[in-house]
């Protein structure tokens, strides 16, 4: 029995028992809250990010723990050992804490609201919910051409709102610019062409560049910012194949596809009944005949 006293009455025993007890205790908590996460989280990807944080902060206890035991034996104020475990908890989970600060920080700043269509993180679609977390969005572009919907329903960090630029298409200004070529022959009438480019964008886009100008002014009063032409524009090109006509115009930011495909179509019927005045350019090759080559044989 005396060697029994002798061994527990020798303090780096008992001090190596009570560090021994505690670690069996970190390491039983973390097997439970795992274990009870898994049960009650529903999601997937908050169930998988709430195991690892429960993890990773069982063994910053038992670092704080070492340390406490090994080397702070003279510290009396353990404000410092809460001040390192504040500094811990807050860098495991300071995702999280990111995306409930982006929360605000869209809500109080206005940043994007649901109904707007942005880009952020290189992902372009319309925000169908924020929450505290995520912000959702319905997916637009990838594997289908212009603003068209993919079917795809992405959930996007609140975090990234300080992590990048966002690109928003809706607010204040409503409205992009957009461009088709138009290409003719040399030997079109040219400036008749221009004019019927004219006359159909004027005809289709003069309600957006109505409302497009009204919404301008106000940012113009609002933002530090030129005035913009918003009227449609044509530039001409000379190319070695044809002359090229660029019309550059304003439209609603959801029907950029629709005024396009209008657009070629009047245009298109337009040229048509110019009776061969205006030709639509393709491209050409010109194929040169090989010389004959007379070989005799002796």
């Amino acid at each position: 029995m005396q060697i029994w006293e002798d061994f527990l009455g020798d303090p780096l025993i008992l001090k190596g028992l009570r560090f021994l007890i505690w670690i069996i205790f970190i390491v039983l908590c973390i097997g439970f809250l795992r274990k009870l996460a898994k049960r009650r989280i529903e999601n997937v990807n908050f169930r998988y990010k709430a195991q690892k944080g429960i993890e990773v902060i069982g063994y910053l206890l038992i670092a704080i723990l070492i340390l406490v035991t090994f080397t702070m034996e003279s510290v009396k104020d353990y404000t410092i050992i809460i001040g390192l475990f504040t500094a811990g908890l807050t860098f495991t989970l300071q995702e999280l804490i990111l995306s409930i600060a982006g929360s605000f920080y869209i809500f109080f700043v206005r940043v994007y609201k649901p109904g707007d269509r942005i880009e952020i993180n290189n992902i372009m679609g319309d925000v169908i919910d924020i929450d505290s977390i995520y912000t959702t969005i319905m997916e637009m572009g990838e594997w289908v051409s212009s603003d068209n919907y993919s079917g795809r329903i992405v959930k996007i960090s609140n975090a990234f709102v300080f992590k990048g630029p966002i690109k928003n298409y809706s607010m204040d200004f409503p409205f992009v610019w957009d461009e088709l070529n138009i290409l003719v022959t040399f030997d079109s009438d040219v400036e008749l062409a221009k004019n019927i480019i004219m006359d159909c964008s004027n005809d289709l886009l003069a309600d957006y560049v109505d409302k497009s100008k009204a919404n301008w002014e106000k940012m113009v009063e609002r933002y530090y910012i030129e005035n913009a032409k918003l009227d449609p524009t044509i530039a001409m090109r000379l190319t070695d194949n044809w002359v090229e006509l660029n019309l550059r115009y304003i439209t609603d930011y959801k029907l950029r596809r629709s005024t396009k495909h209008k657009l070629f179509e009047s245009i298109g019927q337009s040229i048509l009944a110019t009776k061969g005045k205006v030709v639509l350019a393709s491209t050409t090759l010109q194929l040169l005949k090989i010389p004959e080559v007379d070989v005799a044989v002796r």
